[in-house]
């Protein structure tokens, strides 16, 4: 089959989607090649799937480890194989929604693997080898998991999405990684029992947050009973009938050692998937990553042809992806659009306690030569949390000395991530931390731990 489009859009996750939608909306012709997953990674094996099973998770340990607090009594059984059911029946409902999007905006589905043989054609290797020929084309081809030197994928070495796709879990794990999808999948692992034992390099978990956020989680993990390895690094892992040996040794030097489980999980990042698409006998730009390099309005340098989400390898995040696809498409159509500070980009990790953040952290807002100011207001003062028998964590905010302008925010506590569109609304948008003060904000509420955060920058605060 032979057709014609406006636009093309190779890939159908959050940032190839949401950019199809938007061109749509905007009048173009639009269709979109999607080779596996309608939806993408996330949909279909990692945000969505992970958070029903990290609701499932927060549930169990609610009910083992926190029962009698609430005068919960009796016999709890827990079925890792329902949970897993629910976490598909959201994925799959969720999936089946993009193809219905897609529908109602007419815009054209091609199931198969595209790769451009020029700058305006794109051949797909569907039953009909369909020829789709565009005037512009967006590559939102995602990333795959990175794996260890030293370590090679096997039955019992796993990256998120085999164990993700399992019904079934191991007695104990080694997680070699532990920024978000390793710390997400260390509570839900140990919420159903397994023995976790998580291994990070550098000196923290969560390394890429405020060493604060790093130091209380690791607290809350300790409780939990998960044993967490910093300054460890992965030399190798080996495999037989029974499990996995991992060797570890630690960073700085000294005498190596050994962790048995019946299963590693290796979360150390991703790559791009930028090869194997024609983008190299396009002549397109990639960075020593792979990555495909774009300007702010997602241009690559082949006139025409635009790249969002993890391929570009700017925050690599879902909702990264959807602005993207945003900005690509009302450039495209020559519209007005606003691009991205990447800086600022709120980022979620759906542990409990949660984690949330964007923007600076206090040694790098002093570093780009700021004057700043912080305050830290905790959970342990903030009513609804301690209702909730959550009491756990901090607001934290980074303000510019001279003028209350937030330069970022840390936060760790309960469903802190519904807590970052105030704060990143009010970043954008130039709003001192006294104009967030002095809105009223609900009580009792989690949310007025953000207001009292602020009005301790302006040394305000009442409840500390």
């Amino acid at each position: 089959m032979d057709k014609h489009v406006d636009l093309a859009v190779l890939g159908a996750g959050p940032g190839g989607y949401v950019a199809a939608i938007r061109a749509a909306q905007l009048g173009m012709s639009v269709a979109v090649v999607e080779r596996q997953w309608w939806g993408g990674v996330c949909l279909n094996v990692g945000c969505i799937p992970t958070k029903a099973l990290l609701r499932n998770a927060e549930l169990a340990d609610l009910l083992t480890r926190h029962a009698d607090d609430f005068g919960i009594g009796g016999q709890i059984s827990l079925d890792y194989a329902k949970a897993y059911a629910r976490s598909r029946a959201v994925s799959d409902r969720m999936a089946h929604g993009v193809r219905y999007l897609m529908k109602k905006n007419k815009i054209a589905q091609v199931d198969g693997h595209g790769v451009f043989v020029d700058a305006r054609t794109l051949l797909v290797d569907d039953e009909e080898q369909t020829t789709l020929a565009f005037d512009h084309a967006v590559v939102a081809t995602g990333a795959s998991p990175k794996m260890l030197p030293g370590v090679e994928p096997g039955p019992r070495v796993l990256t998120y999405r085999e164990l993700i796709m399992s019904e079934r879990l191991p007695a104990s794990i080694v997680i070699a990684g532990s920024g978000p999808i390793g710390v997400e999948f260390a509570f839900v692992l140990s919420s159903y029992g397994v023995r976790v034992c998580v291994v990070e390099y550098l000196d923290r978990i969560l390394p890429g947050e405020d060493p604060e956020v790093s130091a209380e989680l690791a607290k809350r993990y300790a409780k939990l009973g998960v044993e967490v390895l910093t300054s460890t690094k992965v030399c190798s892992a080996s495999e037989d009938a029974d499990g996995v040996t991992v060797e570890l040794a630690p960073v700085g030097g000294g005498e190596g050692f050994q962790r048995r489980a019946d299963a590693l999980l290796v979360a150390v990042g991703f790559s791009p998937n930028s090869a194997g698409f024609g983008l190299e006998q396009l002549g397109v730009a990639v960075d020593a990553s792979g990555a495909v390099m774009v300007d702010d309005a997602m241009r690559t340098n082949v006139p025409g042809l635009y790249a969002i989400g993890d391929v570009t390898g700017k925050a690599m995040l879902a909702h990264t992806a959807s602005a993207q696809g945003v900005i690509a498409a009302e450039t495209i159509a020559g519209r007005p659009t606003i691009p991205i500070d990447y800086r600022m980009v709120p980022r979620a990790t759906y542990c409990q306690p949660q984690v949330a953040s964007f923007g600076l952290t206090q040694a790098q807002a002093e570093a780009e030569g700021h004057q700043v100011r912080v305050n830290k207001f905790p959970f342990l003062a903030n009513g609804k949390a301690v209702g909730l028998g959550e009491p756990v964590g901090f607001v934290k905010i980074v303000a510019d000395a001279a003028h209350g302008e937030i330069l970022g925010a840390h936060m760790i506590g309960p469903d802190v991530t519904e807590l970052l569109p105030e704060l990143t609304l009010a970043q954008m948008w130039d709003l001192t931390t006294d104009e967030v003060a002095r809105t009223i904000h609900a009580h009792p509420t989690l949310s007025e731990a953000v207001k009292q955060a602020c009005e301790g920058i302006n040394g305000q605060m009442i409840d500390v």
